[in-house]
């Protein structure tokens, strides 16, 4: 048992008063039971008060040494970033290792960018709920479910949809240099007047969107016409580029970062190109550097999108696609785990330096929370399923 003494010294041991219950005089030259007490309380309470100095001085240097995001140790110390791309130079895995170098600063974490592939990334992040394995891909991870490719599963019922990061707003239609078509308004015409175009693509996914997005604008203003326009379908976008090249293709899907420069060569040089449609909308161009990519600026580009270039979505409205990033994560992770990353990235968009990082390589920074841009996304894939349906049928 502790007691609390309140002692009243006046310099002379005898003179000494107890307040809690004791009393008595102390004979000259010694040191009375009273003193005694007294002599160990102090210093008990001395060497209480040197502790919570210490332990408070810990504790604050604990606190400056730590991320600045009071949950950060709801992530595992190493992060496995598996992505739907086998390519470790495309735009997914660009996109990816922006981001998962600013988290690991940020969290003071490894975030490591693996690049295994649709399947194999699907199939990681379904054997791991600790969120050691978190996934990133674009908005094929949803499109391949719609298209009814084998292996795609509905992503807003299996898994969790996390944050969007950035956009690749550089998808787009080209045609060789040398063709009679100068314009999608071209395309549809010939098609409307029973020529056969030839669009190459990769089929079921981003890369076919803009084919369905075609052939349903073609239905509308030319019923009939959408049979006119066919699928050639291949794998990368050198195989596209090489349909084209051997004119093999009328129309390729492409990229503005991978044919640009193939924009560039003379009209008598078999692998020029021209773009015809970039599927972007126009407010998403309008926020990228004004140098645009490569020798084509973000002036030029704007004369290949919507008002400039017209692919009808229902009469009235004109269909626009931008190709958005964003994370998946596995159902039954900790939630804890998701808003510490939402919490995270929304620290580092409003700092301001990783949209400087992404507008250099042609990306549009756009973040979302997990919440909203799970509904977002959700209501995107609505409107591409049914364009999909309206043509499905073609």
């Amino acid at each position: 048992m502790r007691f609390h003494y309140a002692w009243n010294f006046t310099g002379n041991n005898n003179k000494n008063k107890q307040s809690a219950g004791l009393s008595g005089t102390t004979p000259a030259g010694h040191l009375g039971q009273g003193a005694l007490i007294q002599d160990r309380v102090i210093r008990e309470e001395t060497m209480t008060g040197l502790f919570k100095t210490l332990a408070t001085a810990v504790g604050l240097a604990a606190m400056l040494a730590a991320p600045s995001l009071a949950n950060a140790a709801d992530l595992p110390s190493n992060v496995r970033l598996v992505i739907g791309s086998k390519s470790t130079g495309g735009d997914t895995y660009q996109n990816s290792a922006i981001i998962a170098e600013a988290l690991s600063k940020k969290l003071d974490i490894n975030v490591k960018v693996d690049a295994v592939g649709v399947s194999e990334a699907f199939k990681a992040l379904d054997r791991d709920s600790r969120g050691t394995t978190l996934m990133m891909f674009h908005d094929g991870a949803y499109m391949g479910n719609l298209y009814g490719v084998r292996g795609y599963d509905n992503i807003f019922e299996k898994y969790n949809v996390g944050a969007t990061v950035s956009i690749n707003p550089g998808n787009a239609y080209l045609v060789a240099k040398d063709s009679p078509f100068k314009s999608m308004e071209d395309v549809f015409a010939a098609a409307a007047a029973g020529q056969r175009i030839r669009v190459a693509i990769q089929a079921g996914g981003v890369s076919e969107i803009g084919l369905s997005a075609m052939k349903n604008a073609a239905k509308i203003m030319y019923p009939g016409a959408e049979e006119n326009i066919v699928a050639v379908n291949t794998g990368s976008q050198a195989d596209k580029n090489q349909l084209l090249f051997d004119r093999q293709a009328d129309v390729i899907n492409g990229s503005v970062q991978a044919n640009e420069q193939f924009t560039q060569l003379p009209q008598d040089d078999q692998k020029a190109m021209r773009f015809i449609w970039v599927t972007a909308r126009e407010k998403t161009i309008k926020q990228a550097n004004p140098e645009g990519m490569g020798n084509t600026t973000s002036e030029e580009l704007l004369g290949y999108t919507t008002p400039n270039v017209s692919v009808t979505m229902d009469g009235t409205n004109d269909f626009t696609f931008d190709k958005e990033f964003f994370f998946l994560f596995n159902k039954d992770m900790d939630p804890a785990i998701v808003e510490t990353i939402d919490n995270a990235l929304a620290e580092i968009y409003a700092e301001g330096k990783i949209q400087e990082t992404q507008k250099n390589s042609f990306f549009i920074p756009n973040f979302l929370p997990s919440k909203e841009a799970s509904a977002y996304l959700e209501g995107k894939s609505e409107t591409i399923r049914k364009i999909i349906s309206s043509i499905s049928t073609n």
